[in-house]
């Protein structure tokens, strides 16, 4: 497993390409994008439609490791889960970007989106919200606040957006989704559920002129890396990872 895997239960690295027009959904059109996909990844042999016509090609997840990858009508989807290193999840990505152009007719200029994630999942029976305001602290605004004797905190999702350029157009987003609600606090009946940290780098609007996908991707990639190795897995992961050992 990766070094990031090492931090969480599980680890994912996901790509949206997010158009303005509305991708082909002919027969024809998306299975040869999947077929292009399988070629390079023969493993990737379960395929299907979903009730809202996405078409999805994917591999076994009986392993918890493995790829996917989506069309939708409006938003092309990759991802690898539990990758064994990072450069192999990009790799997928920058493969599905390289066929995008020539067989979904995408353009840069059709571009409204373009984003890479990062996800960090946690599993964790308990409050999910207590353990996140008590692993990561609340604003010194708030502290009073929660120190409420007595009360429960039942919803905290704390969530940061950076803009990398003047122009807001590149932005780097930290969220975390917690998957408690008020009827397992109230019973004190907690499943075991997944608390996610996410980090989202994400390029909005048209492409430059010379502006590539590759080119893009290995900038928001850049972003990514940089963002969890100084910052996010030192104040969140771990603190998050410890903050679980306790309980």
């Amino acid at each position: 497993m990766m070094r990031y895997g090492s931090y969480c239960d599980d680890f994912y690295v996901n790509m949206n390409l997010s158009t303005e027009m509305e991708l082909p959904h002919n027969r024809e059109t998306v299975l040869h994008f999947f077929e292009q996909i399988q070629k390079k990844y023969p493993t990737m042999r379960n395929f299907y439609c979903r009730d809202k016509g996405d078409f999805v090609l994917e591999e076994d997840k009986d392993r918890g490791q493995y790829r996917w990858c989506s069309i939708e009508p409006r938003r092309i989807c990759s991802g690898q889960v539990n990758p064994d290193s990072l450069d192999e999840a990009l790799e997928q990505h920058q493969h599905i970007l390289n066929l995008a152009p020539y067989t979904l007719s995408v353009s840069p200029l059709d571009c409204e989106a373009l984003d890479l994630l990062f996800g960090f999942d946690f599993t964790y029976r308990g409050n999910h919200n207590q353990l996140v305001a008590e692993a990561l602290g609340v604003s010194p605004a708030l502290e009073r606040l929660a120190e409420i004797p007595g009360t429960n905190v039942i919803n905290y999702e704390p969530s940061f957006t950076l803009a990398i350029d003047e122009e807001c157009r590149m932005q780097c987003r930290l969220s975390i989704e917690t998957r408690t609600n008020a009827y397992q606090i109230r019973t004190g009946d907690f499943p075991e559920e997944q608390l996610s940290v996410y980090l989202t780098a994400r390029q909005y609007g048209s492409l430059g002129s010379e502006a590539t996908f590759i080119e893009t991707i290995e900038r928001l990639t850049e972003i990514c890396r940089e963002t969890v190795d100084n910052y996010v897995i030192e104040y969140v992961l771990q603190p998050l990872a410890r903050a679980i050992a306790l309980k």
